[in-house]
């Protein structure tokens, strides 16, 4: 097959291309400029797509002996996932930009244009599976649990998962970096780059400050009494309990988390963590990465892209999914991805849409 590989600059996706190169596809490497300031995009393992990045999918493409080009999607992955994340953090919602980016930059702009060009597929350094069958395509967790990756995928519809390669899905982590040093890969002890690839310095509250500027408002109790006074409510996610700077508790009071959040009023509501535990959890938006399930069906649910999977009874009725938990999950905030498996196998996704707030009234008084 004719397949365009991604080529990020890290290890992944070096040995995922050199497998494709291995099984005799004949393999184009791409690496995808998103930012317009590439230089400040990468700070030791924060981070991504900088020069430096660019420059070593190039030597690895040159290794492999394979053609090389950058596509530049700076602007499509500004609007899309940079202006969206803003945008979902101002409106009080907690957004996954990775998701966001393998739906609308990797698996939508570049595919489609690979697609185009007279390309088979696309291959990534993913930790998932594709697994044929004969109802056709499914996604699977990778085998390296702490690395998989499956739940930032669970956007794919079956037409862009039939065009989509992970040759990574199989092998524990350790073993990509050793098989990279074996091939004498000059990324294969490079760091993995961690948090949002956009924030480079990690600090996510003063990267929207400078995007949206101070919007003071007040902290409140579940009383609705003021408990104090913040620069911007785009600066807290539900669920969150460090840097509220409200003080430390009395002796023997309980540790404050955010409950809800208000963006109009810029309201942030904290209380007791007990406050935060729900049982149901609506979804909107659902993307199947199969057919279509049925209306009701016994599945685990995930809520975070390293959140531990809860069983859960899910029911879908056209555009909403509502996901009944057998114990209750604590934080679940309206913009949070709904990702619904069936052992390994990826179902799909929706977006979460119950206001936090008001998730303590659905856990009956025994099961708090």
């Amino acid at each position: 097959m004719r397949v365009l590989a991604a080529m990020s600059g890290g290890v992944d996706s070096a040995v995922a291309a050199a497998r494709a190169v291995d099984a005799g596809h004949r393999v184009t490497g791409v690496h995808l400029a998103l930012s317009r300031t590439p230089a400040a995009m990468r700070s030791g393992s924060r981070g991504c797509c900088s020069r430096e990045d660019a420059d070593d999918a190039r030597r690895v493409a040159d290794l492999l002996d394979i053609p090389f080009y950058v596509w530049d999607v700076s602007e499509r992955f500004q609007s899309d996932v940079v202006d969206d994340f803003v945008a979902e953090y101002a409106a009080g919602r907690t957004p996954n930009p990775c998701i966001r980016c393998n739906e609308r930059i990797k698996f939508a702009a570049v595919l489609d244009r690979a697609l185009a060009l007279g390309f088979d597929a696309v291959v990534t350094g993913h930790y998932a599976r594709r697994l044929d069958t004969t109802a056709g395509p499914e996604l699977h967790r990778a085998v390296d649990s702490a690395k998989d990756q499956s739940y930032v995928l669970a956007v794919l519809r079956p037409e862009q998962l039939a065009h989509a390669m992970f040759p990574l899905g199989g092998t524990p982590k350790s073993e990509v970096r050793a098989e990279a040093t074996q091939r004498g890969l000059a990324v294969a002890a490079k760091p993995d780059s961690h948090d949002i690839c956009f924030v480079a310095d990690g600090d996510t509250r003063g990267f929207l400050r400078r995007a949206l500027g101070d919007r003071p408002g007040r902290f409140v109790d579940e009383s609705g009494a003021t408990v104090g006074t913040h620069d911007g409510s785009y600066g807290f996610t539900v669920g969150q309990r460090r840097g509220l700077r409200l003080g430390t508790p009395a002796a023997g009071g309980e540790a404050r988390y955010v409950l809800d959040i208000e963006p109009v009023s810029r309201t942030v509501t904290v209380g007791r963590r007990e406050s935060l535990a729900t049982r149901v959890v609506d979804a909107d938006a659902p993307v199947w990465c199969t057919a279509e399930p049925p209306p009701t069906f016994p599945a685990h649910v995930q809520l975070r892209a390293h959140g531990e999977p809860l069983p859960a009874s899910v029911a879908v009725d056209g555009q909403r999914l509502t996901a009944r938990l057998e114990r209750p999950a604590y934080g679940v905030a309206a913009g949070q991805t709904l990702v619904v498996y069936e052992r390994t196998r990826v179902v799909g996704s929706a977006t979460v849409v119950v206001p936090a707030g008001r998730a303590a009234a659905t856990v009956p008084p025994s099961s708090r």
